[in-house]
């Protein structure tokens, strides 16, 4: 795994549409084999899936305050 976010093309901007299952079949088999391989991108992934979760626990309610 790489551990230098610097180096190649990264996934960052496609995380977010991957959690939420929003891609195309070829555009989440290529996020899913770059974050086996991408140590930065799969920690970004792992935030980005992890913000998703918490959305489903706010009510209708908290998201008017």
């Amino acid at each position: 795994m790489t551990a230098d976010p610097g180096e190649g093309p990264h996934m960052r901007q496609l995380l977010g549409a991957y959690v939420l299952d929003a891609l195309t079949d070829g555009e989440a088999r290529r996020v899913s084999r770059h974050l086996q391989g991408c140590d930065g991108c799969a920690a970004d992934y792992v935030e980005v899936a992890e913000t998703a979760s918490l959305l489903g626990l706010l009510s209708e309610e908290d998201l008017l305050e």
